[in-house]
Parts: C-alpha cells; sequence; structure tokens
C-alpha cells in the first residue's frame, strides 16, 4: 500500500509541474481550438502538434480578436437577415423595373 501512495505522491507532484510550466494550460488551449474548428482536419495530430507552439504564446489580444471575430460573425448573419426581411418589404411597396414597364 506504502508503494501505491507513493505513486501517487510523484503523480501529483508531475500534475503539478505541469500545471505551473503551462503546458495543461497550452494543452487545453489547443484541443479546444480543435474541438471549435468547423470543419476538422484530417489529421488531429498535426493539427496539435501546429498549433501547440503557438498556443503558448497566445495572447489576451488573440483571445480578444477571436471573440470579436465570433462577434462580428455574428451580427453579420443577423444583418443578412434584416437586409432580405427590407428587401422583401420593400418589393411590396416599390415594384420592380419589370413590373412598372409592364403597366
Amino acid at each position: 500500500m506504502a508503494h501505491y501512495r507513493a505513486s501517487e505522491s510523484k503523480r501529483e507532484q508531475f500534475r503539478r509541474y505541469l500545471e505551473k510550466a503551462g503546458v495543461l494550460d497550452s494543452l487545453t488551449s489547443v484541443l479546444v481550438a480543435l474541438y471549435e474548428e468547423r470543419e476538422k482536419p484530417n489529421n488531429a495530430l498535426d493539427f496539435l502538434k501546429q498549433h501547440l507552439g503557438v498556443a503558448g504564446q497566445e495572447s489576451a489580444d488573440t483571445e480578444a480578436l477571436q471573440q470579436e471575430l465570433r462577434d462580428v460573425r455574428q451580427r453579420c448573419e443577423l444583418l443578412a437577415e434584416e437586409n432580405t426581411e427590407l428587401k422583401n418589404r420593400l418589393q411590396r411597396y416599390e415594384p420592380t423595373q419589370e413590373d412598372g414597364a409592364a403597366e
């Protein structure tokens, strides 16, 4: 039983070491990025290798820009829907040139 406790202690020390070094945060960031990809890459391991070096260097600015991009995309979708709705409403009040020529 003492051997089991010793190995648990070593695991906990190793986990703290990884956490302190930022490894766990980096891995989590890369895995989240992979999860959020719209089109999943053919080789997930290559994706992790490519982004792992970048993930550790990711700054708050990068995260803010990613959030801003998500917000802008959502706003763009809403504006496209509104544009379609307004075009439809306009059609009811203004006949197109073809409709006007037929009169």
